[in-house]
């Protein structure tokens, strides 16, 4: 997969640019608060149809314009894809090779995207809403289906807990609203958490390996779900909806005493083990960097895997991050099999000796400039 052209119009800080992107690296450089995350993000958003900065679309969009406009050209193994997506404060219109899609979710995946910025430390050690949502955007990208059952089992959520606020601290034995809200669910709920199980399986494979050879094989990383129902080996939707209905039940009062729904996929999380200990606790911070750095680029062999060709990697400021070996160790994955865009302060933060057909492009407030 690669880009080959990208073009903004009113996004963020940027009136309008159109470039040519046809290299294997594309290194943005420039002062800090000029706009090179702002192209990253750009690309991101035109992979997901989301940032991954901010939930406001309007943000996106430049002070005092009425829309933004993303376009790239895409080469995939089966031919050339002309992506575009405005973006307004009503919502969204996405369009590929011209043709509007009706869904968010048919346009999603025409573009796959691996983005590591030093933020995405918080994976490993940060709170699990953040690896919930590491998992939906990364599942989504393989499986855009899995966004539409994540958007169905929000709004089944959020009118479950609507309802829940509304019974009395002491409910009757049965309720039958309560159980049209339990089946939906966990009709939905029961879909996410298999793919979950499924994505996390694969992942952990590639992750583990990585991990071993970035460390000389002297550290296993082991991956593992933590959901909120008990599922143990990757099961059944059957079995998970039917465990997911048995746990509701057994919750039932607590839920309706605190107001809220407390099992499901919102409550579900991951965690990492280095040699048997949990990294977010006992891992030291190079060990968490490791771990997170393992989990991006086994995201890139398992795109591989599924799709049949390698996604676009984004680097947002993160060689700089990393001590030379891991620098070394990362370069030497994506070199001559990703296309990679970077963005970086300095030249002097990169190995430059690493790095073949790489072109410079130069930001300066809001506009950019070959070199």
């Amino acid at each position: 997969m690669f880009l080959n052209r990208l073009a903004i119009k009113n996004y963020r800080n940027y009136d309008e640019i159109e470039l040519n992107t046809d290299h294997k690296v594309n290194i943005f450089i420039g002062p800090n608060a000029q706009g090179k995350t702002n192209l990253l993000e750009a690309i991101y958003v035109l992979a997901l149809s989301k940032s991954h900065r901010t939930h406001h679309d309007k943000q996106l969009i430049r002070w005092n314009e009425p829309y933004a406009q993303l376009y790239a050209e895409v080469d995939k193994k089966y031919g050339l894809c002309k992506l575009s997506l405005s973006v307004t404060p009503q919502g969204k219109k996405a369009k590929i090779n011209g043709l509007e899609q009706k869904k968010l979710s048919d346009f999603i995946g025409t573009l796959n995207v691996v983005m590591f910025a030093p933020e995405d430390l918080e994976i490993v050690k940060g709170a699990p809403g953040i690896r919930r949502r590491f998992l939906d955007m990364e599942i989504g990208q393989v499986h855009p289906g899995y966004l539409y059952e994540m958007t169905q089992y929000q709004k089944v959520l959020n009118q479950r807990n609507n309802y829940l606020k509304q019974l009395p601290g002491f409910p009757a034995a049965t309720d039958p609203m309560l159980e049209i809200w339990n089946e939906q669910l966990a009709q939905y709920g029961s879909k996410i958490i298999k793919k979950r199980q499924s994505f996390l399986k694969k992942l952990q494979k590639w992750a583990e390996y990585i991990h071993s050879g970035i460390t000389n094989d002297l550290e296993k990383l082991r991956v593992e779900y933590r959901p909120s129902i008990e599922t143990g080996d990757p099961e059944e939707e059957t079995i998970l909806f039917e465990r997911f209905m048995i746990k509701l039940k057994q919750m039932k009062d607590q839920e309706i005493r605190r107001g809220t729904t407390l099992v499901g996929p919102h409550r579900d999380d991951m965690m990492f083990f280095i040699n048997d200990k949990e990294v977010q606790v006992y891992g030291s911070q190079g060990q968490q960097r490791t771990a997170a750095l393992s989990l991006k680029l086994a995201e890139l062999e398992l795109i591989h895997e599924e799709l049949g060709e390698y996604p676009v990697l984004l680097l947002d400021d993160v060689l700089s991050e990393l001590d030379p070996y891991r620098q070394t160790q990362l370069i030497e994955t994506f070199q001559d099999k990703v296309q990679t865009f970077i963005t970086t302060t300095a030249l002097d933060s990169v190995n430059m000796d690493k790095l073949s057909d790489a072109a410079i492009y130069h930001v300066k407030n809001g506009s950019v400039q070959d070199k």
